[in-house]
Formats: C-alpha cells, sequence, structure tokens
C-alpha cells in the first residue's frame, strides 16, 4: 500500500546480507526462452518497493530481462491494466485483488511452479480475498496505527483512549492524518466500534461526524509520505502510520512509539498476482515462486523496511527492528481486512474531501 520511506537505514542495519547474495555470486539456473518461449517480464509494483538486488538476480538467475514499472496507487493501476497495458506480474492490495477476480482478470497461479508457499507467515495465509492462493501471493503486509512521542503523550492515555486521543484539544496543530478516505474512515469506524467494511448509512454519518470532530479539535495536517521524514524529526507529536513506516520512524528516533488500538484496524496486504492477459506467465510463476526465496524477501524487507510475507525473514528482521511495528497483529478479532466495495468508496471519498474543507 506504498507509503514508503527512503533507504537511510542501510548503515543502521547489518553490515553484510549473509545468505542474500549479490549480483555478483548469482548463478544461472535457467533459461527462460528455452524454457517458457519467452524471457521478458513485465512487472508492475508499488514505487520504492523492491531490494537492490532482486531484479538484477532474477535476470541472471533465469537470463531474463524485468522491464519494471512503478503506480502510485491501486486505481491507477488499475485503470492501466483495462486500458489494455499487458503486463505478467501486478502488486495490488487486498481489496482491490478482490475485485480483480471478481472481474475476471487474473489467471489462477501454477503451483507445480510456485513451490514456496510454504514459506509464507501464518499471518499472511488464508486471506479472505483470495483463501487457497489461487490467484495470488503475499508480498508485504501490515496495520494502520498510532505513532507518537513518548516524552508528550503518555502511553496510559494512549492505550485506553485509541483513536479517540484525536479529539483531545490539547494536541491541538499537533497531529498528522494519512490523506486517505480508506485509512481516516477505518479509524473513525473502530473508535465508534464500528466495522470498516460497515454500509450503514448511519454509521457512515457516525464516522463522518467523528472526523469533523477530529478536525476541530486538533486541527491534523493532512499528509501523505513527508509524514514519514517528518515524524523521524520529531515535528508533531502523534501521526497514524502504516506499520512499515512506523517501523522506521522508531529506528531512527528513540522518543517515538507505535500502538495499534485495541478497537482494531485494517491489517492490510499486497500480493503478487498474473493478469489474463500476460504474455509470459510460465515466467511469471517463477518470478512468483522466486520472491519466495528467503534471498529476495530479505534482499526486500531489508530495503524497504516493510513487513517480509516469508516467515523466517519477518522472525529475522524484526531482530533489527521494533517488533511492536514491525510484527503485524494477528488473531485479533477487531481487526479486519478491507473488502471491494466502490459504492462504499465513492460515498466516503465525497465525505473525506468535505472533511478535509471543513
Amino acid at each position: 500500500m506504498k507509503k514508503l520511506w527512503k533507504v537511510i537505514l542501510s548503515s543502521l542495519l547489518l553490515i553484510g546480507l549473509s545468505g542474500c547474495g549479490s549480483s555478483n555470486d548469482v548463478e544461472q539456473v535457467m533459461d527462460a526462452q528455452e524454457v517458457y518461449g519467452c524471457n521478458v517480464l513485465n512487472v508492475y509494483n508499488w514505487g520504492e518497493y523492491i531490494g537492490e538486488d532482486t531484479i538484477s538476480n532474477f535476470e541472471q538467475m533465469y537470463n531474463a530481462k524485468v522491464n519494471y514499472s512503478l503506480f502510485d496507487s491501486n486505481e491507477a493501476m488499475y485503470t492501466k491494466l483495462l486500458g489494455g497495458s499487458a503486463y505478467d506480474i501486478l502488486v495490488p492490495s487486498d481489496y482491490m485483488i478482490e475485485r480483480l477476480i471478481e472481474e475476471d482478470l487474473l489467471q489462477p497461479l501454477d503451483k507445480n511452479i510456485i513451490t514456496n508457499l510454504d514459506n509464507l507467515a501464518d499471518g499472511v495465509k488464508n486471506l479472505p480475498y483470495d483463501p487457497d492462493n489461487t490467484y495470488s501471493v503475499p508480498y508485504f503486509w501490515g496495520t494502520v496505527g498510532i505513532v507518537y512521542n513518548k516524552n508528550n503523550v503518555s502511553q496510559e492515555q494512549i492505550e485506553e483512549e485509541g483513536y479517540n486521543i484525536l479529539l483531545d484539544e490539547q494536541y491541538k496543530g499537533r497531529v498528522y492524518l494519512y490523506d486517505s478516505e480508506r485509512d481516516s474512515f477505518m479509524m473513525a469506524f473502530k473508535a465508534l466500534g464500528y466495522s470498516m467494511n460497515t454500509e450503514d448509512e448511519n454509521e457512515i454519518q457516525e464516522a463522518y461526524q467523528w472526523l469533523l470532530d477530529v478536525n476541530e479539535a486538533v486541527d491534523p495536517a493532512f499528509v501523505t509520505d513527508e509524514v514519514i521524514d517528518a515524524m523521524a524529526n520529531g515535528e508533531k507529536d502523534i501521526a497514524i502510520m502504516y506499520s512499515g513506516d512506523a517501523a522506521y520512524v522508531l529506528s531512527v528516533n528513540e522518543d517515538m512509539a507505535y500502538f495499534t488500538p485495541n478497537s482494531g484496524t485494517n491489517v492490510w496486504s499486497d500480493a503478487m498476482v498474473i493478469p489474463s492477459n500476460a504474455k509470459c506467465p510460465g515466467l511469471a510463476n517463477e518470478f512468483i515462486n522466486y520472491m519466495l526465496t528467503y534471498e529476495a524477501a530479505y534482499d526486500n524487507s531489508y530495503t524497504v523496511g516493510y513487513t517480509s510475507a516469508n516467515a523466517e525473514v519477518m522472525d529475522e528482521l524484526s531482530q533489527e527492528y521494533d517488533p511492536s511495528a514491525y510484527i503485524p497483529r494477528t488473531n485479533f478479532e477487531k481487526d479486519e481486512v478491507f473488502k471491494h466495495n466502490e459504492v462504499l468508496k465513492k460515498e466516503l471519498t465525497d465525505l473525506w474531501i468535505k472533511v478535509k474543507n471543513s
């Protein structure tokens, strides 16, 4: 989902990537042209969302060429796909994958090729939008929560009030909100005790009023990726952030902490899929299988900072990042995954514009 930070953590983490290999010591394991009749792979992914050596290592291993393109939203990716653009690999978010499946825009994965599914962490297995991994394999995952300055905001208050701390006028002018109708209405619904996938009009209007009250109480700054460096620099006391970004902030600013409210949150995931019109699906399946290996998954998560879907990598890197942010909460009954609902999304988008203009 994208909300990413620049790679400035490398000098603070491990100097050597033991076991990860580099582009200088990768051996060819297959000639893609001979096996699949094609050796060019078109990958469409989020910006700054892949390891430094991941692509080059794959190209050497399979004697292939990867054309790597970037998108900045699920909707932009969807529009490009509907426009006829042919990609072999996409990395959409959960609700968008649900939509692509519903609209027959994806092809089933070849599990005779993708043999590394056992490497997945338990938290990204059996996800509701594709419970059997028929069409998708998780890439990164995480939660949405509160980053706060421990010197100015008490742990007790955060734990007691959760998202409702945003109604406390003592923090006026000291709060960042992520400029996203989905995430903002999610926290409003959860603060009120509702499902973030509700279609109840009364609940939607209550959430809208809650956000108007937040606007009045704390006058938040609406931001996107700039919140990462801002909180790393301690510019405000409270921010709603994605856990992967929070892990970075906590790693460089010891005054910051991360909390996932007890009222529940969004557990999100981005996953690799193969479009129906892919030109080189066999090699695409090989790419997905390769991305599940320890070496590729470590390079990705070490470089980007988001939680790996590979269980071994997740456990190892939780020793480098604060586990409160790097290890997503699992099996919590009030946490949810976003469902695809275009009617609800449009309504929330319209209401969110009103919130920001209030």
